[in-house]
């Protein structure tokens, strides 16, 4: 069996000593040009020239859970594309927007301003339940999200293209779903994979339905965010802020506007992070089922290029 790993932006080393321990008696090689083709693919970003030598793949490993990228290039036919499901993703995805609702919900950032002039300040306490939260994308990533916030009392909503019933989540589906589901939340926090349909979801007339003082969180891809229509929104007072970890151009330009709107929180795209040994576990898992005879349609995170992940 040959193991090609092509991924770009990362450090190929331990990818491959984990792939090697994990099957000692195959080839497990970064790609090259003109290699001999692999059986499998360990992916991030591949060149269209990597997927064009590919003669026998039996499967493609994406080692991420977006896939947006990778289905813009064109695939070897009928060559099956694997993402991550979860890989330590999930948990740190619900630490990190858990932390930016309640950071807003507390005030934190405001405390933290007086801080800094010395200001010892008071603010009275506010409701949970007039902070509904609205989780768009009820995956693997967008469940967790969604259990974790009912956990602190919140009222959760969520949307999916296709219904979901979550316990504790008040769930919405579909296009005539979405508008209900925007009205009944406050706090707005984007999961959704990156499809024609999702690209700009959050623009101006959809921001506009939320609850007045809507606060947005995008942690999904920054193609889903129209800039200039979150900034006119917090500009009148409609939202009343947002936390944001991905953007359009990465790293964010240093005269990007929302480096220093004070409603505007920016994170280096950190809010869930490939986690390597948990990663490799997970795709070693999935090729030994197919060489067990598995079939694909088995296997967790197969993507469905019809929908786009």
């Amino acid at each position: 069996m040959r193991i090609s790993f092509c991924c770009t932006d990362t450090k190929a080393q331990p990818w491959l000593d984990g792939l090697r321990a994990a099957f000692p008696d195959a080839e497990v090689e970064v790609w090259s040009d003109g290699a001999r083709p692999a059986d499998y693919a360990v992916v991030w970003a591949p060149p269209q020239s990597f997927l064009d030598e590919q003669a026998g793949l039996k499967g493609i490993f994406n080692i991420g859970a977006g896939v947006d990228a990778l289905l813009k290039l064109r695939l070897p036919p009928g060559v099956p594309v694997v993402r991550l499901d979860d890989a330590g993703m999930s948990v740190q995805m619900a630490e990190y927007v858990c932390h930016a609702v309640i950071r807003h919900f507390r005030e934190f950032d405001g405390y933290e301003a007086d801080a800094a002039e010395g200001r010892w300040s008071y603010r009275k306490p506010r409701l949970r339940a007039d902070f509904p939260v609205g989780v768009m994308g009820l995956g693997v990533l967008g469940e967790r999200v969604s259990r974790a916030l009912a956990q602190f009392d919140f009222p959760v909503r969520g949307w999916s293209r296709s219904a979901k019933t979550i316990p504790g989540v008040q769930c919405f589906s579909g296009e005539a779903g979405f508008n209900d589901f925007l009205a009944a939340s406050r706090i707005l926090v984007c999961l959704l994979p990156l499809t024609p349909d999702t690209d700009n979801i959050m623009r101006q007339d959809t921001l506009a339905r939320l609850q007045p003082g809507g606060y947005v969180i995008n942690v999904a891809r920054g193609s889903h965010l129209v800039d200039d229509d979150l900034i006119a929104l917090l500009g009148s007072g409609h939202l009343a802020g947002a936390t944001l970890d991905v953007f359009r151009t990465e790293p964010l330009p240093p005269a990007h506007p929302f480096w220093k709107h004070p409603k505007i929180t920016v994170t280096p795209h950190t809010s869930a992070r490939t986690l390597r040994d948990e990663s490799i576990a997970q795709i070693a898992g999935k090729i030994r089922a197919l060489e067990s005879g598995a079939l694909i349609a088995s296997l967790a995170g197969v993507v469905d290029p019809n929908k786009g992940y």
